[in-house]
């Protein structure tokens, strides 16, 4: 792993869309990867990022808005409470902006990189950021959050940037 240099997967990519698999047991190669993962969001300027992302095929997330970084394993929500509704970008959908209605706070358990049990209570653009990349590791895209209409002109648009060429 260590000679391997994450990419962000784009839309269209088939393990964006396939549940990842859960982690039995952390392991150093999960420390590894969580870490390169973290090194690659801030790279980038994201705020969260999913293992199926960057190409890996484990239930694992990073996650920083700003109030620390979180290293996600096997992420579940167990609480969500109130709604909200921001427009939501994806680095794995360059230039898509889709308004999404999402809980306002949520709580979330999972595994830390060390396999000890976390609880993590969020809310505003953190609540946003968690259910965002366990979205990821579920399958699901932002882009399905916006109407028929509005993802086929988006399907369109990224076909057209994944050729190379511009709108």
């Amino acid at each position: 792993m260590n000679e391997t240099k994450l990419e962000i997967k784009k839309f269209g990519d088939p393990l964006l869309r396939k549940k990842t698999k859960r982690i039995e047991q952390v392991t150093q190669e999960e420390r590894d990867i969580l870490s390169k993962m973290a090194q690659k969001m801030y790279e980038v300027g994201g705020v969260g990022l999913a293992a199926n992302q960057v190409g890996i095929d484990k239930c694992m997330a990073v996650v920083d808005t700003g109030e620390g970084l979180y290293k996600l394993i096997n992420p579940r929500i167990v609480k969500k409470e109130g709604i909200q509704v921001s427009e939501e970008g994806c680095l794995s959908a360059p230039d898509v902006y889709i308004k999404v209605k999402r809980a306002k706070k949520v709580e979330v358990v999972a595994l830390d990189e060390w396999g000890k049990p976390i609880t993590v209570k969020a809310e505003g653009l953190m609540a946003f950021a968690l259910q965002q990349e366990i979205d990821h590791l579920n399958g699901k895209m932002i882009i399905d959050y916006a109407s028929l209409w509005e993802r086929l002109k988006i399907k369109k648009a990224l076909a057209k940037i994944q050729k190379g060429t511009k709108q």
